[in-house]
């Protein structure tokens, strides 16, 4: 059974987590192993995960498959992008899933979860960076409308930055 929820400041264990697991299982061939595990540890602390939640801008769900956690997303909105002519368009910041739960059917399912709570919220479109030599990502965002708009380079350490697209989806 899956079940999504709202992930607040009580959460921050189980992202943190989830998070380090699942950049790792997608970027982790990107860079030089220590490049990643220093990213992982900077970014997806228990600390900067609990201050990202606090955020009231930031909205995190957690995607459960029989009670095990499984995937999560972040959103942004209000959130426009360099050249955007509207104030009112989302950010997908973040949406993982683990490994073993690819093919499920349930990053399609969180992913349209957050696409009408965006919605709700009278976003008119929603953008996001996806690494370029993510096919399976890049290939996912296509069929489900996002057209690439630009492009953005991700940085993982100093020493590495990776080429990510800049894709979007207008609701109107």
């Amino acid at each position: 059974m899956t079940s999504i929820i709202r992930a607040d400041e009580t959460h921050a264990r189980i992202l943190s987590g989830l998070a380090g697991l699942t950049f790792s299982e997608s970027h982790g061939t990107s860079a030089k192993p220590e490049d990643v595990e220093s990213y992982v540890a900077k970014n997806y602390n228990n600390e900067i995960l609990r201050e990202e939640l606090q955020d009231a801008d930031n909205i995190y769900h957690i995607v459960y498959y029989n009670n095990q956690a499984a995937g999560y997303s972040k959103i942004v909105l209000n959130s426009p992008y360099a050249d955007s002519a509207s104030k009112n368009i989302a950010k997908l910041e973040r949406i993982y899933l683990l490994k073993q739960f690819y093919s499920s059917g349930m990053g399609l399912e969180l992913f349209k979860f957050n696409i009408n709570l965006i919605k709700e919220h009278d976003q008119v479109g929603i953008w996001l960076y996806v690494w370029k030599e993510n096919q399976r990502a890049v290939n996912f965002y296509k069929k489900n409308g996002f057209i690439v708009i630009g492009s953005h380079d991700f940085k993982i350490s100093e020493t590495h930055s990776n080429p990510n697209h800049q894709m979007l989806l207008n609701f109107k």
